[in-house]
């Protein structure tokens, strides 16, 4: 199954940090979704940002590699994506899918180690954008 995850990420003056959220009933995760038939990755990017972070994201956003989940076998694939507004430190938005549900966002310190609080495959993942994203 083909994952397409849209990263914005900002350079504050302690280092990078990278946009999350806190799902109510999952833990802290990035923003993530599936990728529909016929749909061109970077579009699904542009999409799932909108739909999970009601955030609308500037056109052609930029590939930064995919990674390869091998406890389900699922394919995600980075983008990194900019948006014209201006994000606040902390922000609730309700989410349609999955019933509704507010999500809180947040900004995670790339150079922290995640809690326990984030599942496993995101851990990973953000292992995985460290090493694309520091250098």
């Amino acid at each position: 199954m083909k994952k397409v995850v849209p990263v914005i990420i900002r350079h504050p003056t302690q280092g990078l940090e990278i946009l999350a959220f806190r799902h109510p009933l999952a833990g802290s995760q990035l923003v993530k979704g599936t990728i529909e038939q016929g749909e061109k990755y970077d579009e699904a990017a542009i999409r799932e940002l909108f739909e999970e972070a009601g955030l609308t994201a500037e056109p052609n956003p930029k590939f930064i590699g995919s990674f390869m989940l091998k406890s389900n076998h699922q394919d995600w694939h980075f983008y990194l994506c900019e948006t014209l507004a201006e994000l606040s430190e902390t922000w609730v938005h309700h989410c349609h899918d999955g019933g509704g549900l507010n999500f809180e966002f947040f900004w995670f310190p790339l150079h922290q180690k995640p809690r326990e609080d984030w599942h496993e495959t995101f851990q990973g993942a953000l292992s995985f954008l460290k090493k694309i994203l520091i250098i």
